[in-house]
């Protein structure tokens, strides 16, 4: 059943709507979803979907809410920084112009440093507020990698606690993970996800 498609973002330029378009094409196809799949959970037409992931639609604020819910990510995630200059587009992102994902009140702000979540792998900066914790387990079928920046941060990887200082590094393929800022300043990880998630 179509609804009437008042667009969020009617006034932004093309180029905008191209970026969208790919976000949203990466997300389906990093959760292998199909196109039948996102239309009948948005309650909206295999075509118009389609017209999405190529950028011949822009979905209105109601359809990227939902679209956020679907693939679990940050609503602010389509709201893309474009690149100032076109030769730079999908290949630098300026540090004023990333995308940031997360709020300050859930104690993690991560920015997106990839140009786009297309590719093999995507990578963050991800700053973990004191005291901030993920309490229960998590596992994904991801190979993820990080870097401590600055601060402590302990990461639990199949039940054992790892204490981690700038210039620690570590890894881990699918195996269960949280993590905690047990310090009394912020602790900055770069976060490299393969495949992507957001």
């Amino acid at each position: 059943m179509a609804r009437s498609a008042t667009s969020a973002l009617e006034n932004t330029p093309v180029p905008q709507a191209t970026l969208l378009a790919r976000d949203i094409r990466a997300l389906r196809k990093a959760r292998g979803m199909t196109l039948a799949t996102i239309a009948l959970k948005l309650g909206r037409s295999v075509g118009w979907v389609s017209q999405v992931e190529r950028g011949l639609s822009v979905p209105a604020l109601a359809d990227l809410r939902a679209l956020a819910d679907l693939f679990s990510v940050p609503l602010s995630l389509f709201f893309a920084h474009e690149a100032a200059d076109e030769a730079e587009r999908g290949l630098i992102v300026r540090a004023g112009r990333r995308r940031t994902l997360g709020t300050s009140e859930s104690g993690l702000v991560e920015e997106l440093l990839s140009p786009d979540l297309g590719g093999s792998f995507e990578l963050l900066r991800s700053e973990f507020a004191p005291g901030a914790a993920l309490s229960t387990p998590t596992a994904r079928p991801t190979e993820e990698a990080g870097y401590v920046v600055a601060g402590r941060f302990d990461l639990e990887i199949e039940g054992v606690w790892h204490e981690l200082r700038p210039g620690d590094s570590f890894r881990f393929a699918g195996q269960p993970f949280r993590w905690r800022n047990p310090g009394k300043e912020p602790a900055v990880v770069i976060w490299v996800v393969s495949p992507p998630v957001y």
